[in-house]
């Protein structure tokens, strides 16, 4: 009886530190650079990566961007890694979309599926330049597919088809 009485109490404190941490504030200014990027402040607005002016050091700083599902949140390594994106990056720009290798992780299940804090940062992106990004991650798939269909023909990319061969033409009838 006394050991399941300090297994419970190992228990209890281990989750209440597990809670504590989980529950403290996050604030931009005091995250590290490699922290920054893609965190939420406690506040719900975005965190940004800035460098500063006389150094080139890079210094966190909370965004007026406001994002409405999440606060209070540090993207995980995870995610980072499987949409492709940079923690040490300085600012963002709708340029990252001409990019088929960052559409490609942005748009991967194991990144639009799992990673709602990027996806919905880059949706809103998309939004900003007229893109939709549901419909830019949808081609993607399709080129995707296409590609692969090409490949898996034994390796061989089929060659141009030819036309069928057009009916000859009537002679003009004369009138």
């Amino acid at each position: 009886m006394g050991s399941s009485m300090k297994l419970s109490l190992i228990l209890f404190f281990t989750c209440s530190l597990f809670v504590q941490g989980t529950l403290a504030d996050v604030i931009c200014e005091n995250l590290p650079a490699n922290l920054c990027s893609f965190a939420i402040a406690s506040s719900g607005k975005r965190c940004v990566l800035e460098c500063h002016k006389n150094t080139q050091e890079k210094k966190c700083k909370t965004s007026e961007v406001v994002v409405e599902k999440l606060s209070g949140y540090i993207e995980t390594e995870q995610c980072v890694k499987a949409c492709g994106v940079c923690r040490e990056s300085v600012g963002i720009s709708s340029d990252v979309f001409l990019s088929s290798e960052f559409t490609a992780h942005l748009c991967s299940p194991a990144c639009y599926h799992n990673c709602p804090n990027i996806v919905d940062l880059f949706f809103n992106l998309a939004a900003s330049e007229g893109v939709s990004l549901p419909t830019l991650c949808k081609n993607q798939e399709e080129n995707h597919r296409a590609m692969l269909a090409i490949l898996s023909h034994d390796g061989v990319t089929p060659g141009p088809v030819a036309a069928p061969l057009a009916a000859p033409l009537a002679a003009p009838t004369s009138l």
